[in-house]
């Protein structure tokens, strides 16, 4: 495929890590007994069904967006209609299927989302929720939901995950979403640009965004990092560090998602104790 007709190099191999990121989650899931899929998660009300529902479900709204805009455009509409409870609804909806349909259906619209993206023209945009999106940028998005919500998965069933390089997708969408942190809050970004530095899963590596002479700074484990912009872990609980006013208001407020602000995650250890 020519990078004239298709998908770029680049693009492919953020694909290729989207896959590779939901073949890590099918692992686990794959080997549970239809009694564990109702585990609770730590996402309140979601069990480990709704976890994957939410993602079967978005998956199949990416791929209506990238081969059907003007079906997709009747889903917006759905969206606006009930936007507090779209969400919530289409999660619960498909965790009442039993598993193994549940499975299937995210297992086939994941791969019929990776079929589609791979098969669309260079320069493709599609409408979403949000502003359109480019091959990369939809890949990019779906990646970081997949290790969002695989997360609740893995922390419900007390298993733990080595973290990858596929990590850098997240941190890339943490950091370009910092302005939309703060204007979803009513708040006026920071006209500078911040300094972050994260330390790479390997603990060698470093991988930097913005301005090395940045007075405004973030530096930490990318794990942690991650962890924080998907709203997976509260910041006391993480390694991450500001330098700055504007740097540590970021912090409190830090998310990689489209949609309203999120409410967080509640400390591990409560202040104090």
């Amino acid at each position: 495929m020519s990078q004239a007709s298709g998908p770029t190099d680049a693009v492919l191999a953020v694909l290729d890590d989207l896959r590779a990121e939901g073949g890590e989650l099918d692992v686990l899931i794959g080997e549970l007994s239809p009694a564990r899929w109702a585990t609770p998660t730590a996402a309140p009300g979601w069990t480990i069904a709704h976890q994957i529902a939410h993602l079967a479900w978005t998956d199949t709204a990416a791929l209506l967006a990238v081969t059907d805009p003007d079906a997709f455009a009747a889903e917006v509409e759905k969206a606006v209609e009930s936007p507090d409870t779209f969400v919530d609804d289409g999660a619960e909806a498909g965790a009442l299927l039993p598993p193994a349909e549940l499975l299937s259906w995210w297992r086939d619209s994941r791969v019929r989302l990776q079929e589609a993206l791979r098969a669309a023209p260079a320069g493709a945009r599609f409408p979403w929720y949000g502003p359109p999106m480019s091959t990369a940028s939809m890949a990019t998005g779906r990646l970081m939901e997949t290790w969002a919500h695989g997360q609740d998965v893995f922390d419900a069933l007390g298993r733990t995950r080595k973290p990858t390089d596929r990590l850098r997708h997240v941190a890339h969408i943490g950091v370009r979403a910092r302005d939309y942190a703060f204007s979803v809050r009513g708040l006026t970004p920071p006209a500078e640009e911040f300094r972050v530095e994260l330390t790479a899963p390997d603990g060698a590596g470093l991988w930097t965004y913005g301005p090395e002479e940045a007075q405004q700074r973030v530096i930490g484990p990318a794990l942690d990092f991650c962890l924080l912009v998907t709203q997976r872990l509260h910041r006391s609980d993480t390694a991450v560090r500001a330098e700055g006013a504007d740097a540590d208001r970021w912090l409190d407020i830090a998310q990689a998602f489209a949609g309203p602000a999120g409410p967080g995650r509640p400390p591990r250890t409560p202040e104090g104790a």
